[in-house]
């Protein structure tokens, strides 16, 4: 499945728009995770342990939307962006969204 975050994709036009799709993933950062990201915090820098959980998430959330826009019969997924929040002190949301279409060669 082709997903891009532009309105279009070169040498194919949009010859079916099928709708939004989504993927959602909320993630918590085990009680060793917050132990050791609070030490780093203390000295700087990244904290490794949420930017590895984040990634992880990210590609969660994409998986997921891709299934739901397969199930759709979508070949592509246009104009796609991720948006995140925090749940409580511990839990991060992570959305990747975007529009599920069938292309067709120019």
């Amino acid at each position: 499945m082709l997903v891009v975050t532009t309105e279009g994709v070169a040498g194919r036009r949009v010859a079916e728009t099928l709708g939004q799709v989504f993927g959602v993933v909320v993630r918590s950062r085990g009680l060793g995770g917050n132990i050791m990201a609070g030490l780093r915090s203390i000295a700087g820098g990244e904290i490794t342990e949420y930017t590895e959980m984040l990634e992880e998430a990210r590609r969660h959330a994409v998986d997921r939307m891709v299934k739901n826009a397969a199930s759709m019969g979508a070949d592509a997924i246009i104009m796609m962006r991720f948006d995140s929040s925090e749940l409580g002190q511990t839990m991060s949301e992570i959305v990747a969204y975007g529009t599920a279409v069938k292309l067709e060669a120019v």
